[in-house]
């Protein structure tokens, strides 16, 4: 089978077989903090501590993110199922019923398993999608909590 011959809906039921870390990038917007859940997030480079994220042209903040020095990059945890939702969302204010504060620019959201400070380093244009690299400025981790993961279209915090 070739690539032209794969429907993006057999595509996306293909990569919902692979598991994959659930986190939320912030980003300062022109009346507040915005952001947006990602599954496509993963470790750049160790030298400098950097991070890669995929984001869609489609999303209300990429405009914002991509115009902005800094960003937030929070993973999080087995519990946070509500907050990966409002994320995922297109919800007007989606910091209303959430614990956050400002870390410098940043929007940071409290209580998530990791919290990153990212200084956008590079961005690349993809079709619909840019992918932002950020190099780590700042980290906050919390001890004792497992990782959300999104697995077959459902959040997970363990594959069994």
């Amino acid at each position: 089978m070739t690539t032209a011959q794969v429907s993006a809906t057999e595509f996306a039921d293909l990569m919902a077989e692979l598991p994959a870390g659930v986190g939320v990038i912030t980003t300062p917007g022109p009346d507040g903090p915005m952001g947006l859940a990602v599954t496509s997030l993963t470790a750049y480079t160790a030298d400098p501590p950097s991070i890669m994220a995929s984001v869609a042209h489609s999303s209300r903040c990429y405009r914002h993110l991509l115009g902005a020095e800094r960003f937030g990059v929070h993973l999080l945890h087995n519990g946070q199922e509500p907050i990966a939702k409002v994320f995922a969302s297109k919800a007007d204010d989606k910091f209303a019923e959430l614990e956050w504060s400002w870390d410098a620019d940043v929007p940071r959201v409290h209580e998530t398993l990791a919290y990153m400070r990212c200084r956008r380093e590079a961005a690349f244009t993809h079709l619909d999608h840019t992918v932002l690299i950020g190099v780590i400025e700042h980290v906050r981790r919390a001890e004792g909590a497992e990782a959300m993961l999104y697995l077959r279209r459902r959040f997970k915090w363990r594959i069994s």
